[in-house]
């Protein structure tokens, strides 16, 4: 595997949901997530690192060194054991725990960030079963805002089915009941009980912006290079072209994905670097060089086309590139340094 990232990083991501719920909050029955405050949508980071994690798993087969280690309806002991089984078996118990040495999670540790990228990228609590410590990811990501305030809806609609008769006019079904038994019972059903009604909650419209940051000193820890860093380019681009849903609508990320990397303006190469990894500027100057604004003219935005994207190049800071990607031929994140390709439609300040 080749050398850790040189460089810190920060991303801006732009995607938009049309006539779908991005972001279901369980605590309000799986409505739109908002801010009670001032009715912006909000997405939660957990949310997007799931769908970062779907397209790794589905672009590279869920194999190693590219494996996901959080996946969907698992055990997360079980690749913890694997690790252990790798790396020299597992330490005999202590009453309910594995009495493992500092080397043996050592070597643990080690053995999970190089096989599955979203310990390597997020980090991980691996402390679930025999103990392989925990992981500070150098990737981080915000929720992600919109831009303008949003308006959770909800619909009814109707199922032209049911799943059970108990309640139509004493005709009832019960478990183990054959497809006879039940084509007679469906038979004697009333056709206008054969419907059942429903809710689904949905945004009409909604501009999103995430904010990411990568550490180039946690990347030395994990391993996460520069290999990574272009399979998150590509999975940031295209997190939402295998995650459709009749509930999330149409939802797709806007180009460009705007890229901010530190590289130094020390003409010792020792001072460089040690700037590239630390950094040149806050993350929040570095955001502040993209504006996006609805239109003049447009007082309820409902398409990406109702905004406008302006890049302040004017302002960036000495020793900070930044780049705009997109998707490229074979789904390959295509970068442009220094200004936008014109065809991205960004406005240049």
């Amino acid at each position: 595997m080749s050398e850790p990232i040189k460089n810190r990083h920060e991303f801006m991501v732009l995607f938009d949901c049309e006539n779908g719920n991005p972001n279901g909050d369980p605590d309000a029955g799986n409505s739109p997530r908002v801010d009670p405050q001032d009715m912006h949508g909000l997405v939660s980071d957990v949310a997007l690192k799931r769908r970062i994690r779907n397209f790794v798993q589905a672009a590279d087969g869920n194999a190693a060194p590219n494996a996901i280690f959080v996946e969907q309806g698992t055990n997360l002991n079980r690749p913890i054991a694997k690790a252990y089984e790798q790396t020299g078996g597992m330490p005999p118990m202590k009453g309910e725990k594995t009495n493992a040495s500092k080397q043996d999670v050592s070597r643990a540790r080690k053995w999970l960030c190089a096989n599955f990228y979203d310990v390597r990228t997020f980090g991980a609590v691996m402390s679930t079963g025999a103990n392989a410590g925990q992981v500070r990811g150098p990737v981080q990501v915000a929720f992600a805002r919109s831009l303008d305030p949003v308006l959770p809806m909800e619909l009814a609609i109707t199922r032209m089915a049911v799943a059970g008769f108990e309640k139509h006019h004493g005709v009832t079904d019960k478990p183990g009941m054959g497809s006879a038994e039940l084509a007679e019972l469906e038979a004697k059903a009333p056709e206008d009980k054969m419907r059942t009604m429903g809710r689904k909650s949905l945004i009409p419209y909604g501009l999103y912006l995430a904010k990411g940051f990568i550490s180039a000193h946690l990347a030395a820890d994990t391993g996460f290079n520069e290999q990574d860093l272009t399979l998150l380019w590509r999975a940031l681009l295209g997190m939402f072209e295998h995650d459709r849903s009749a509930s999330k609508g149409v939802m797709s990320v806007r180009e460009p994905l705007v890229i901010f990397k530190h590289v130094g303006t020390d003409t010792d190469a020792t001072q460089k670097q040690q700037q590239a990894k630390l950094g040149c500027a806050p993350a929040h100057r570095l955001f502040e060089l993209i504006s996006v604004a609805k239109r003049d003219g447009v007082e309820t935005p409902r398409a990406f086309a109702d905004y406008r994207v302006l890049f302040h190049a004017k302002r960036v800071p000495a020793g900070v590139d930044v780049g705009f990607a997109r998707t490229g031929t074979g789904g390959v994140a295509e970068i442009t340094w220094g200004r936008p390709d014109p065809s991205l439609g960004v406005a240049v300040e």
